[in-house]
């Protein structure tokens, strides 16, 4: 049976946190969302946050063009872009036309859109297939994507917020990118992937599976004490994620 494509998350949004500290800070992490088993399904029944469902044009969460977190961002992508053959990204001849792959919008750099989404994502009709650019040539080349890619594509849908208290101490807060943290861009997302139970899959937790992901953004040390915690947790009172909570998850 199908299921409807729900809505943004309802008032009972329940997670369960730990927190730490490691070398003079504290972090915090959403364990509910670690512990559960969210793994992106671009490509393979991702409905995209488009204005409707669109599984078949693969666009996922690319849309919009990908906005960078500094300088430093944005040159790592441009030296991306340079090494990218005309075989690994489709609109390489497009993006040269255009004056190349960037541009400022209302005074920030972003990548440009073409054609209904991010200039570096390839289409289904490409030879090798839809997908970012980047992401594939990375793998292709034995390399690391985190290296290529926008800081927001690979950090997506996790997300590290950070809280400096009244005497500087700060604390590091790992959690579930939601939707509102796209602002009211994300009000008109009719589809995001972790308030739908169909993006819950996974056959290792978040924990694992984005292990690269995480360590980018809390470093190893946090990492490996996060670990040691969750490990030592008797099953039995892991709390479900919310997306598996909700009626039509059993449907």
């Amino acid at each position: 049976m199908s299921r409807p494509v729900p809505s943004q998350m309802p008032d009972d949004d329940v997670h369960e946190w730990i927190s730490f500290d490691y070398s003079g800070e504290t972090y915090t992490f959403d364990l509910t969302w670690l512990l559960s088993s969210w793994n992106c399904i671009y490509g393979n029944g991702c409905l995209g946050i488009g204005s409707s469902p669109a599984p078949e044009q693969q666009l996922g969460c690319c849309s919009f063009g990908a906005h960078f977190v500094d300088k430093s961002d944005r040159l790592k992508v441009r030296a991306a872009a340079a090494r990218l053959r005309p075989d690994e990204w489709q609109f390489k001849d497009v993006a040269e036309d255009l004056g190349g792959p960037l541009h400022k919008v209302d005074g920030d750099w972003m990548t440009k859109v073409h054609e209904g989404a991010c200039i570096f994502l390839n289409r289904p009709d490409h030879p090798t297939g839809a997908g970012c650019a980047f992401h594939t040539a990375a793998i292709e080349r034995g390399e690391s994507y985190l290296d290529w890619k926008p800081s927001v594509c690979w950090q997506v849908p996790i997300r590290l917020d950070f809280h400096s208290d009244d005497n500087d101490h700060m604390t590091n807060i790992l959690r579930e990118w939601k939707r509102r943290d796209w602002g009211e861009g994300g009000e008109d997302f009719h589809w995001w992937c972790t308030e739908d139970p169909r993006a819950f899959t996974a056959q290792k937790p978040v924990y694992v599976g984005s292990r690269s992901e995480i360590t980018a953004l809390i470093g190893e040390g946090p990492y490996e004490r996060l670990v040691e915690l969750i490990e030592s947790r008797p099953t039995e009172v892991m709390l479900p994620h919310p997306s598996l909570r909700r009626p039509e998850a059993s449907e």
